[in-house]
């Protein structure tokens, strides 16, 4: 993970990424669906070591859906329990590679030790100025916009700020990933074209890319390839493409 290369201007600076095909990787391999989520666990250092290597700024992805607590009770188990053994085996890894981690989302319906074991990561990690890895758990778009909502509000009721202060800028402020710059590329992998309730308020103007491959076959390689999609296009952010050119 520490070997890196030349950082490059055209790359994104906040990449978000929908794990998504885990349990229809495990159910082609004759598995159960679970098998599927602890394969997943060699993509996310694959891709943390990607995003390391090539100096990307921002890598978020998304572990769990508040969506999915609709899920049988029994995967749900083991998503949280594969959740605390990653905590334990990678934190210390991905503090000596100078990574700050965060868990974004709604943690409070977790259990007091997946609480502890999050708590303690993000305080270890916190003063690392490197890649800033955020995992999305129980975390939905919709939330995070309410969420923000909600806090701004109490500020008005608290004569803290006026109603006429609030903007784009302000309400960003209070979402999730507000320290961050914009989400500049979505991956979903899977097959699946869609966003899932993810980072509804950051993707605004981000490019979406979507792959057939599987969450636990995503690799390097794979993510190079969704990077070099992303450096041929022309982000116009409302703009034509001659004024972008120019």
């Amino acid at each position: 993970m520490n070997s890196t290369v030349t950082p490059n201007p055209s790359y994104p600076k906040h990449v978000a990424i929908i794990m998504d095909g885990n349990g229809r990787w495990a159910k082609e391999k004759g598995k159960i669906r679970t098998f599927g989520h602890k394969a997943g666990v060699k993509a996310v250092r694959e891709s943390v070591s990607y995003a390391v290597k090539h100096h990307i700024s921002a890598l978020t992805l998304f572990a769990f859906s508040s969506e999915n607590w609709n899920r049988p009770a029994q995967e749900v188990g083991v998503l949280m329990e594969l959740f605390k053994l990653v905590l334990g085996s990678e934190v210390k890894k991905l503090h000596k590679n100078n990574v700050k981690l965060r868990v974004i989302g709604d943690t409070s319906r977790f259990d007091e030790k997946l609480i502890q074991k999050v708590e303690a990561a993000q305080t270890l990690t916190a003063s690392n100025t490197g890649l800033t890895l955020n995992i999305a758990a129980n975390y939905g778009g919709k939330w995070d916009i309410v969420n923000s909502a909600k806090m701004l509000m109490e500020q008005v009721q608290s004569g803290q700020l006026s109603i006429d202060d609030i903007n784009e800028d302000t309400f960003g402020q209070h979402t999730c990933a507000a320290d961050l710059a914009p989400v500049d590329l979505l991956i979903r992998t899977g097959g699946e074209q869609r966003i899932s309730n993810f980072l509804l308020w950051q993707v605004a103007y981000a490019e979406l890319y979507f792959t057939d491959s599987y969450w636990p076959d995503f690799n390097q390689t794979l993510f190079q390839t969704a990077v070099d999609d992303f450096c041929d296009r022309q982000r116009r952010f409302g703009k034509t493409g001659e004024q972008v050119s120019q």
